[in-house]
């Protein structure tokens, strides 16, 4: 079998390094890619965004399935391209990527069909953004909501603010200065819920699914969650806070009846389906959709699972995932993202880096790579986040420790990560395994 995975972050490295672990896989390509794709397969210098070029390549080398990492080519219609060229695609067709590509349609269709969520008002206008903000604020500035640009943003479109002076500060930076472009064409306001959040995905095949492993996100970029927001800064999994009952009630309540109620728009939704929850007073409730696997929870979440993932995909592609049953590792995974100087505003790209090979020495320790490239036969910094730095463990102690022990061997200029990844877990007891069949 000849896979494609489509992208070139820390994500994709990780589909890569599972896809390239199935005795049926022969070749994998990697389009764009980056320095540790490489190792795995062949790297092609296509753009993830550039559909016709990719939908050419895999017909020119026979591509037997295509695997889609980022959000903008799924929103975009890439599945129904291959689809429609009659090549097999894992990933939602455009109208179902629309629960990511609109945070909009996704409010309204989850207060359509009673799915639990925070209560929200939608405005496509600035000054009647900031005057619903006035207003409710009454004469308070202090004033705890939340504003999101109605479209993608990779994962920085969210503003949690404190006061209403951030509040309008994000409506200008959304709506007026066009910080995200078109997707700040409108502006989703909403209570603020509190909680502990967790990133719960499902392969689906738009009726049936198989759970992975619940994981917790770091965001903002400093220790302490302190800074601006980011793509992740690190992350682990399971989450001792989304038990297996709790889990299961999170499929009950809000997985399965997402997926009717996408079916029931025309919009059946087949790929993986990623919810962001939170975990009120009152139970679990959404705060948002995506349309693809998480990052960088893919780079703890597929550690832990030992089947064979591309045979959990081909099920989900021939609606057959209710025959398949799934195993996963007993015990741990903890993602600690390196980054460069600076990361999410500015930075400067081209560092050599140094201790890799030093770094996978260390037992059960992966280093996945997200904004690397190749210079010179060197590899070098060329993003933002830059490597993700996956340990596994019996406990998170143990996989803690291997993570940062691992960390502490990569060295390149003006490198950046938070210290604190899995502190909050650090002495807990690992969760029961997830019932994943």
């Amino acid at each position: 079998m000849k896979v494609l995975i489509v992208g070139s972050g820390g994500r994709e490295h990780a589909l890569a390094w599972k896809v390239a672990q199935s005795p049926r896989v022969t070749k994998i390509y990697c389009a764009p890619g980056n320095a540790g794709m490489a190792r795995l397969g062949e790297c092609v210098a296509i753009k993830a965004t550039d559909l016709q070029s990719m939908l050419q390549f895999a017909i020119e080398k026979h591509v037997d399935l295509t695997i889609v990492g980022p959000e903008s080519p799924l929103i975009s219609g890439i599945a129904d391209l291959f689809r429609d060229a009659g090549i097999p695609i894992f990933g939602p067709s455009a109208a179902a990527a629309t629960i990511e590509g609109s945070k909009v349609f996704t409010k309204d269709l989850l207060k359509t069909y009673g799915v639990p969520t925070a209560d929200y008002r939608t405005f496509d206008d600035a000054n009647a953004a900031s005057d619903y903000i006035n207003d409710m604020a009454g004469g308070s500035e202090e004033f705890p909501i939340v504003v999101k640009a109605d479209g993608e943003a990779a994962g920085k479109g969210v503003f949690v603010c404190d006061t209403r002076t951030q509040a309008l500060q994000a409506i200008k930076t959304i709506m007026i200065d066009k910080a995200f472009g078109a997707s700040g064409d409108r502006v989703v306001i909403e209570e603020r819920l509190e909680g502990q959040e967790a990133s719960l995905m499902v392969i689906t095949d738009g009726e049936n699914v198989i759970p992975l492993q619940p994981a917790q996100d770091y965001k903002r970029a400093l220790d302490g969650d302190n800074g601006p927001n980011t793509g992740g800064m690190g992350c682990y999994s399971p989450v001792p806070a989304v038990p297996p009952d709790l889990y299961e009630k999170v499929l009950a309540t809000i997985i399965r009846p997402t997926l009717r109620a996408m079916a029931a728009e025309g919009r059946r939704y087949t790929g993986v389906l990623y919810a962001g929850i939170i975990l009120t007073r009152d139970g679990p409730k959404v705060l948002e959709f995506n349309a693809r696997f998480g990052d960088p929870e893919t780079q703890v979440v597929l550690p832990l699972l030992e089947s064979d993932l591309i045979e959990v995909i081909e099920a989900s592609l021939t609606g057959k995932l209710d025959s398949i049953q799934t195993k996963c590792y007993n015990g741990c995974a903890v993602c600690v993202v390196v980054a460069s100087g600076g990361y999410p505003g500015s930075y400067e790209t081209g560092k050599p880096i140094y201790g890799l090979e030093d770094a996978e020495k260390l037992e059960d320790v992966i280093v996945f790579h997200a904004g690397t490239a190749l210079k010179d036969d060197k590899i070098v910094t060329s993003g933002g986040r830059v490597l993700g730095v996956t340990a596994l463990g019996k406990t998170f102690e143990t996989a803690v420790d291997r993570a940062y022990e691992a960390v502490d061997r990569i060295h390149f200029d003006r490198m950046h990560f938070r210290k604190d990844i899995g502190a909050r877990v650090r002495f807990a007891q690992v969760p029961s395994l997830l019932r994943m069949s």
